[in-house]
């Protein structure tokens, strides 16, 4: 679910032309054609669909290979670009690795602001986090991936992000807010951590998408199934409900 045109916004047209000419050789060898004399510079919207492939590309690569086992050559590969065009707009690979991280970090973020929690009852509001949570996974299982990948590396680089409010979760303090209105209310129990509560959330849905293909094997049973989906997502929600309003 990643969306055309990541990353900052050029901050004037002289500045992105300055970035255009160095590439343009190489965007056109990318299509197979060549830059004709007299040509109008790319307009930066290219520019900026070429850096979400780049972007793309290099996250597929990172899943499937790990940061290690990437290679720079892959991604360029994959997203049908020049290296060159890589390496101007993201640097190296451990740059690019980071832009990659702080970019699936920023989409779950913007989906949990969207959520507007608050308008909601205490129950209707946790149910609404876990629903979310359990789904965006289900819609993106290359997070889990990339989540699993950037702990192998001892969260090396995710720890390099200058701003880390870009990639906390806005959830942990709603769910304060919420446990304190619930135990107001009389619904909700008053001993609860919401960093902690935040965090069995997040265990029940991540466990199920992030192990589907071996727990399948497993168990004899497609997990992926529509109504198995279901009853997962059903029970992740009871669980945390029976926890929350147990006295």
């Amino acid at each position: 679910m990643m969306a055309a045109g990541r990353g900052k916004a050029l901050g004037n047209m002289a500045k992105s032309q300055i970035e255009e000419i160095e590439p343009k050789a190489a965007l056109a060898s990318d299509t197979g054609g060549s830059p004709r004399s007299g040509s109008a510079l790319p307009r930066p919207r290219d520019a900026e669909r070429t850096k979400a492939a780049i972007l793309k590309a290099a996250r597929d690569e990172f899943c499937e290979e790990g940061f290690n086992g990437a290679r720079v050559d892959n991604i360029a590969e994959r997203a049908k670009a020049n290296k060159r065009l890589l390496y101007h707009y993201f640097g190296n690979k451990e740059a690019l690795y980071k832009a990659v991280l702080l970019d699936a970090y920023q989409e779950i973020r913007q989906g949990e602001r969207e959520l507007r929690i608050s308008q909601y009852n205490p129950i209707e509001a946790v149910d609404r986090i876990i629903r979310f949570t359990f789904r965006h996974f289900l819609a993106n299982p290359w997070f889990p991936r990339l989540l699993s990948v950037e702990n192998l590396q001892n969260a090396r680089f995710v720890s390099q992000i200058e701003d880390l409010d870009q990639i906390r979760s806005p959830i942990v303090g709603e769910l304060r807010d919420i446990v304190r209105k619930g135990h107001e209310q009389g619904v909700f129990r008053t001993d609860v951590d919401e960093m902690q509560l935040y965090i069995s959330i997040i265990s029940l849905c991540y466990f199920y998408v992030s192990n589907m293909k071996t727990l399948s094997v497993v168990f004899g049973k497609d997990l992926a199934q529509f109504a198995l989906i279901q009853d997962r997502e059903a029970q992740a929600v009871q669980m945390v409900l029976s926890y929350l309003t147990k006295r």
